[in-house]
């Protein structure tokens, strides 16, 4: 005898422009384990297309490096590679790369007793085709409105880096110094050499990155975490 799942027990699979509510969205995502990604971005869900290697892949890894490379000197702080985050009832994105305060160092967002992270992270990157993509429309209305301090867009196609800060419930663009450097306002010393990124120069990118780890910035912020995470073990 063979049996069959009613079909008001199955659950539906995920399709894109679905919209649906963060929960539901879950539910359908989780039933779908071959699925590698898809997010929920203001109520409506998107589906990754196949990822090509020069204008996603390469990228990606360059920007993973360079913020693996702070990661290590600064403890305290996490980085994640495409992890989900529940925003709020109507987003759950999953970014490219996530840099984030760890809650015990005084961090905004936390995790959630199931492993993911929910609330906003101080830091979001993603590596979008062009302009055109979701990335710099709706994704970033949602990152702004949800209090993500700073969020870097990545325009392969447009050869193009956007790190935007939040101010006054605003995104304005990161403004580079005399020597072309974009410098963190949230996570201090998070220095990056936009040309020599854009560029394929990954070594000048990693000397600009030491000399921003070497300031006193730096050495202050690193003194603040511990404080805070000493404080809060007490």
């Amino acid at each position: 005898m063979v049996s069959t799942t009613p079909k008001y027990l199955q659950i539906p699979p995920l399709e894109n422009g679905d919209r649906l509510t963060r929960y539901e969205f879950e539910r359908r995502y989780n039933a779908m384990p071959h699925l590698k990604k898809a997010e929920l971005i203001e109520g409506i869900v998107h589906m990754a297309s196949p990822l090509r290697f020069e204008p996603h892949a390469e990228p990606h890894s360059d920007l993973m490096g360079w913020l693996w490379t702070y990661k290590i000197a600064t403890p305290g702080v996490r980085l994640g590679d495409n992890p989900t985050v529940r925003l709020d009832l109507d987003n759950e994105p999953q970014p490219d790369v996530v840099l984030l305060i760890d809650p015990a160092s005084g961090g905004q967002s936390r995790f959630s007793q199931d492993g993911y992270i929910e609330g906003a992270p101080e830091l979001v990157v993603e590596i979008a085709a062009s302009s055109a993509a979701i990335d710099l429309h709706a994704k970033k209305r949602a990152y702004r409105r949800n209090g993500i301090k700073e969020y870097i867009v990545w325009q392969v196609l447009d050869e193009r880096l956007s790190w935007f800060y939040l101010e006054k419930g605003e995104y304005l663009d990161l403004p580079v110094d005399e020597n072309g450097i974009l410098r963190s306002r949230v996570f201090p010393g998070l220095w990056l050499a936009v040309s020599e990124l854009l560029g394929g120069k990954m070594q000048q990118v990693l000397t600009a990155l030491q000399q921003g780890l070497s300031s006193a910035e730096h050495k202050g912020f690193v003194q603040d975490l511990a404080r805070v995470r000493d404080a809060q073990s007490e």
